[in-house]
């Protein structure tokens, strides 16, 4: 079950990110922590072994950071977290949703263009592997909007 995380979790989500990220792209608990406790910034963990990062500020929202465990990817968890993700982000307010992501990350780049992302900019060797960065776009429609806190899947 897909639900809220906050500052408590930060080493749990962490833990989630170094499973899915390798060497210097491993967010620590130090940096989880110091990001929820901007404003605007929110989290989702599933215990299956997936979180986003997320902030929704002025009628937008972009996630910082999304993963889901090797183990657990191609079982429909990363697509779950990321319906969960849109309508928390909708529920905050925003109106579009977006992210960056590596032009190399083939897996990723399916599932956002699966949930309607449409590239809109591409910040060139942009990642330390020499990767292009994509912006990527996703309006949010009012239908989205349920009520705060019903993150859960």
């Amino acid at each position: 079950m897909i639900r809220p995380a906050g500052s408590a979790h930060a080493a749990a989500l962490a833990a989630i990110h170094a499973e899915a990220f390798s060497g210097d792209a491993a967010w620590g608990p130090d940096a989880m922590a110091l990001q929820l406790a901007l404003p605007g910034t929110f989290a989702l963990i599933a215990p299956e072994g997936g979180m986003a990062l997320a902030r929704a500020t002025a009628g937008e929202a972009e996630i910082l950071t999304f993963a889901v465990v090797p183990a657990a990817r191609r079982r429909g968890l990363g697509r779950a977290l990321l319906a969960a993700l849109r309508r928390e982000a909708a529920c905050r307010g925003a109106g579009t949703l977006f992210l960056e992501v590596s032009s190399r990350n083939g897996a990723a780049r399916g599932l956002y263009s699966a949930a309607g992302f449409v590239e809109i900019g591409r910040r060139r060797r942009y990642y330390p592997d020499g990767a292009d960065a994509l912006v990527l776009r996703l309006p949010l429609s009012r239908e989205e909007r349920p009520p705060c806190g019903s993150a859960g899947a």
